[in-house]
């Protein structure tokens, strides 16, 4: 069965705008002044690129995306952050 016309408009602005926050975000997280901004940037791309997995129906790799890029990277890259901050002279 074909989808209906206001179904499918839908899904496609969805996935226009999480491309648009993508594309975003990753302007913003190579623009970064500050390591701890480009950090939340990247948990931004992965988050919206892990949605954008799902409504591309493939659960698996959305939540792969979600739970290892989004959940434990970003961590380890904020405590790593956290913990080599230096005070500034």
């Amino acid at each position: 069965m074909l989808k209906g016309g206001t179904e499918l408009l839908l899904e496609d602005l969805a996935h226009l705008v999480l491309l648009a926050v993508t594309i975003v975000m990753a302007v913003l997280m190579i623009k970064a002044e500050e390591l701890l901004y480009a950090v939340m940037s990247f948990f931004g791309v992965c988050v919206a690129l892990g949605i954008l997995y799902w409504l591309l129906s493939v659960p698996y790799v959305a939540v792969f995306q979600l739970a290892v890029y989004a959940g434990a990277i970003v961590v380890l890259f904020i405590s790593v952050i956290m913990l080599t901050r230096r005070s500034k002279k």
